[in-house]
């Protein structure tokens, strides 16, 4: 430990407080229609790159599908504690959010 030469000194830390909260009820919609996993899925479930991928996106494919878990048609990532999300497109993602806050 060592002595600090003001001995009752402590900076101070400044802290805002906001009194309006937020919250984030959009989901964007996909310009081609398929979700950004959707070829992390085909990967997964047929072992098959995009036909216009480059070697560097095969590359990053392939390690992106290692987190991934592929089941019953959904796929789920698997987290540091052994749990699974599911990944939803946006026309699923704006229906639960209706449902959860309804």
């Amino acid at each position: 430990m060592i002595q600090h030469p003001y001995k009752n000194y402590i900076d101070l830390i400044p802290v805002r407080i906001h009194n309006q909260q937020e919250y984030c009820a959009y989901v964007e919609e996909e310009t081609n229609g398929k979700p950004w996993f959707h070829d992390i899925k085909e990967y997964l479930s047929k072992g098959e790159y995009s036909e216009h991928a480059n070697h560097t996106q095969k590359c990053t494919l392939r390690r992106l599908s290692n987190h991934f878990f592929h089941g019953g048609g959904n796929l789920y990532r698997r987290t540091s504690d052994l749990g699974l999300l599911r990944y939803v497109d946006a026309k699923e993602a704006s229906k639960l959010l209706k449902d959860v806050h309804v």
